[in-house]
């Protein structure tokens, strides 16, 4: 295995003696990507089959520290605008093209958008961004899209937008039957659904897609050819697609029987999107 590839699946959620931020070389961003973990409980709303969160082991921390927090993405924050990330520890081999702080990004190890305050939160971090003179570096929300219809989100996502942000939203199924087999949670499709179209009304956004096997058998046609319809229906709402990620895991899932999809499968997933008139980027296993 490559340097890179090391960085790329080397997710661990500590970082020195950190407890809520952690700093990773997202294949996604392209760069270093400063994660904020809303979740230390390791509790989500969604069981998804391919989670790549070591659900296994007990959680070290049970409720979110909110001075903490801030005063370890402040550190964070310093250690990485002034470069010395790049002069020490596992990030030393990081190509020279990587080498830049693309992102703080709201993910973790469950849903971000549950965490009650969540848009103090993110208020908090904005500041912080402007503090050390990070003006580029976007605010991301890696998210279900469960929540995005509560007042705080709504509250969070409109600083999200005046602050270099993103929302990245998870849409990997194109039927309610598949959305189960695969998310495994009580919240309806159509709530999804709604939540990203709405989302998307106002701002351009991101979707998350990602695909696997799942008992040695890729998605079906028919479940595809559905998914498209879905990113068709929100664009006919009036909702704007930035772009489409199409990816598939690179790391343990929870489920022994999920695999990845090769590069030649999720290129053809991608052709469909662009097909559509949407911008698709491609994340192998790789």
């Amino acid at each position: 295995m490559s340097d890179l590839q090391t960085l790329h699946r080397g997710h661990s959620r500590n970082f020195e003696n950190f407890k809520f931020i952690y700093p990773v070389l997202s294949r996604r961003s392209r760069g270093i990507s400063i994660g904020v973990n809303l979740n230390p409980d390791k509790v989500c709303n969604f069981d998804c089959v391919y989670c790549q969160v070591d659900r296994r082991s007990q959680a070290e921390s049970k409720f979110v520290e909110t001075e903490r927090l801030l005063a370890e993405l402040d550190s964070m924050l310093d250690y990485a605008a002034s470069g010395e990330i790049f002069r020490e520890g596992k990030f030393a081999s990081t190509p020279a093209d990587r080498k830049r702080i693309n992102d703080i990004a709201f993910a973790g190890d469950g849903e971000p958008t549950t965490y009650r305050n969540f848009d103090e939160i993110v208020a908090a971090a904005a500041a912080l961004k402007q503090k050390h003179g990070l003006n580029d570096v976007k605010l991301v929300l890696i998210t279900n899209a469960s929540m995005l219809h509560r007042p705080a989100v709504a509250r969070a996502l409109e600083i999200l937008d005046a602050n270099q942000g993103e929302v990245w939203a998870k849409l990997e199924a194109g039927t309610p039957e598949y959305f189960q087999r695969v998310d495994r949670t009580p919240i309806p499709f159509r709530q999804i659904l709604d939540n990203i179209t709405s989302a998307a009304r106002v701002r351009p956004i991101v979707i998350q897609a990602l695909f696997m096997r799942l008992h040695g058998d890729p998605p079906s046609v028919e479940e595809l050819t559905a998914w498209c319809e879905r990113l068709r229906d929100i664009r006919a709402a009036g909702g704007q697609i930035r772009l489409v990620q199409v990816y598939t895991v690179a790391r343990r899932p929870a489920e022994d029987f999920v695999g990845a999809l090769t590069d030649t499968e999720l290129e053809e997933i991608a052709t469909s999107v662009r097909d559509l008139g949407m911008a698709a980027e491609v994340f192998g296993a790789a």
